[in-house]
């Protein structure tokens, strides 16, 4: 059976609570409360707080026993965002975000819980699909007289060469 736990409005950054949530996620309930006692940030004491609700929820509501239960699910989502200002030089203001947080946590008393897995740091290699090529008009073939001339011309310039050598050699005679 699945137990959840929500905490909306936490004012805390998501990218700061989400290093946290990610850390308990997969334990046992009692394991995460102590890694979570020994963190010194603001966040462990948010999560802490919406992680002891869920044991209360799971006992009082489900009569689950704390000791069999884990964390399923421990997210953080994006709250809205107080907008205030800062005044700068010249009479210039600048923008101040304030981030709200929503803590989500899911809890479980089954055994087996499918673990997160991990990327790897190598890219995977893509495959690159070409696209199926249009039928075109048949292109017109190429006339191969082209060579046979040249063939011609060599042949009768050899013919040629050959002659007045010949020519050359009754002269001299």
């Amino acid at each position: 059976m699945e137990v959840k736990s929500t905490y909306k409005y936490a004012r805390i950054s998501p990218k700061k609570a989400r290093d946290v949530a990610r850390a308990i996620q997969g334990m046992p309930v009692s394991d995460a409360l102590d890694a979570l006692a020994y963190t010194p940030r603001k966040a462990a004491q948010l999560v802490g707080k919406t992680l002891k609700s869920a044991v209360a929820n799971a006992e009082n509501n489900h009569e689950l026993i704390a000791d069999d239960l884990t964390v399923k699910e421990a997210t953080v989502g994006d709250g809205p965002t107080f907008k205030r200002f800062k005044p700068r030089a010249r009479g210039s203001a600048s923008a101040i975000r304030k981030r709200t947080s929503h803590l989500y946590i899911v809890l479980t008393d089954e055994t087996e819980i499918p673990e997160p897995r991990e990327r790897s740091s190598k890219p995977k290699k893509r495959t690159i699909v070409s696209k199926p090529k249009k039928a075109a008009a048949p292109k017109p073939e190429k006339k191969e007289e082209a060579p046979e001339e040249v063939e011609e011309v060599k042949a009768e310039a050899a013919a040629e060469d050959a002659a007045p050598a010949e020519d050359k050699a009754s002269d001299s005679e």
